[in-house]
């Protein structure tokens, strides 16, 4: 498991107004953007651990809303606003402070969290004369400063000696959304987060079924939990979840566990844990390496311009060739690493494929996994397939449970699936996934 680190923005758009007011959004760099709202609302003549503590929590607040896509999950198409009744002060075009320009492109991917928590902190402050709150107080961390007291031990002392500083925060890409409706059959970090967030939302909300998988698949009850979280909040009930849903679960787990307050539950480092990484390198082993090896092979197979290699669970010098070959033939960055970029990519490539196999080839069409895992409730065409497969192997393997062939993924072909899982060490879940489709192909030839 890799754990999702909140990433700092190259850019944020800043809704210039409040809300709903018709005021034009702009896209500032985001160091550009904290230093405009630090020179807006402190002073560059205030002593330097202050001017440290004050943008530290500028920079968080900042974050927090990114990371929750607070806006974004409301239908917004922005960040932050430059109001300060809802965000923070941002004037278009302000002169700034070099000094407080020179810190903030020093600490710009810092950021204040709690202990045993993950999210940027949510560090509400105020100037401390003219309004008073449960943050930070800007005038009073003066004082603090001029008493001894360091950056650190200023923010302590407004919100509490459990809160430390992320230093060195990654700098990259933030949006959540994966960039393609989420269903049945899925497998992947967006499918997990889904889940994650259901399962929380449910505590709050319990019409919605329970989800149990554990394995980032899209299954039946995920597919269940999400109908049903659709119908309560009047989105259409598909089952899918395209962009509306995707941000309606967002800004619903993010109201519920207060992600957005000070006295948030909070997202911890369990839960911030993802199954899959985002990008696969030279060295890097298991399950997801496997699964871009079955779809390159395959491709390679019916395409010569993506050499054919013998390929194991590691990501060697076979898979890296076979990785740039594809890159440069779908036109992608050829870095021979592997991103969800690619990944998608060649899910297409071979979602494609299926539709299109030569004629000479189509006897060997059951061989190829439908491009989308199998699991209870599912039913339809390929899961006849794959039952006219498991009857293959019935007939000379009587320890197989049995198998009727009626297009339903039901008790008994899982119960057929997981004897072959275990029988062959492909991890007994009833899933059928690319591996397990496999063996089940090349057992039913025999």
């Amino acid at each position: 498991m890799a754990i999702k680190y909140p990433v700092v923005p190259n850019e944020i758009i800043v809704h210039l107004g409040a809300p709903d007011a018709a005021a034009k959004d702009i896209t500032v760099s985001f160091t550009d953007y904290i230093t405009n709202v630090a020179s807006s609302e402190i002073y560059p003549t205030w002593p330097t651990e202050a001017l440290k503590a004050n943008i530290l929590a500028i920079i968080s607040f900042t974050l927090n809303r990114i990371y929750n896509e607070w806006y974004r999950s409301k239908g917004y198409n922005f960040d932050i606003t430059s109001s300060p009744a809802y965000d923070q002060t941002f004037i278009e075009n302000r002169s700034v402070y070099e000094n407080i320009n020179n810190i903030v492109e020093d600490i710009f991917n810092n950021y204040i969290y709690k202990d045993g928590q993950v999210q940027p902190y949510f560090s509400q402050y105020c100037d401390g004369r003219n309004v008073t709150c449960d943050g930070l107080s800007q005038w009073g961390s003066v004082s603090l400063a001029n008493s001894g007291m360091d950056y650190l031990e200023i923010l302590r002392k407004y919100y509490g000696d459990d809160i430390s500083v992320k230093y060195d925060a990654p700098v990259g890409d933030t949006m959540s959304f994966p960039g393609y409706d989420v269903g049945p059959g899925q497998v992947g970090n967006p499918v997990w987060a889904i889940q994650r967030d259901l399962k929380r939302i449910k505590q709050n909300y319990p019409a919605i079924p329970v989800i149990k998988d554990t394995l980032g698949i899209y299954n039946k009850e995920t597919e269940d939990a999400v109908k049903k979280f659709q119908e309560i909040f009047s989105l259409p009930v598909t089952g899918v979840v395209d962009k509306a849903t995707w941000y309606k679960i967002k800004y619903i787990y993010t109201s519920v566990k207060k992600l957005a307050d000070l006295c948030t539950e909070g997202l911890s480092t369990e839960e911030a844990n993802f199954l899959y990484k985002d990008v696969l390198q030279y060295g890097d082993t298991g399950i997801e390496v496997e699964y871009i090896h079955y779809y390159l092979d395959a491709l390679s197979f019916f395409d010569d311009d993506i050499p054919h290699l013998k390929t194991n669970s590691v990501y060697n010098d076979a898979t890296k060739t076979m990785v740039t070959a594809f890159q440069e033939k779908y036109n992608l960055p050829v870095t021979g690493k592997f991103t969800y970029t690619d990944w998608n990519v060649l899910k297409n490539a071979y979602d494609n494929m299926l539709k299109s196999i030569p004629e000479e080839y189509i006897e060997y069409a059951d061989d190829l996994f439908p491009g989308y895992f199998i699991s209870e409730g599912v039913s339809g065409e390929d899961v006849y397939t794959l039952q006219r497969l498991l009857l293959k192997i019935c007939r000379y393997d009587g320890s197989i449970p049995g198998v009727v062939v009626n297009g339903e993924y039901d008790a008994l072909t899982e119960s057929s699936v997981k004897k072959i899982q275990d029988d062959y060490d492909l991890g007994v879940t009833g899933i059928v996934g690319p591996f397990s489709w496999r063996k089940i192909a090349e057992l039913a030839r025999r």
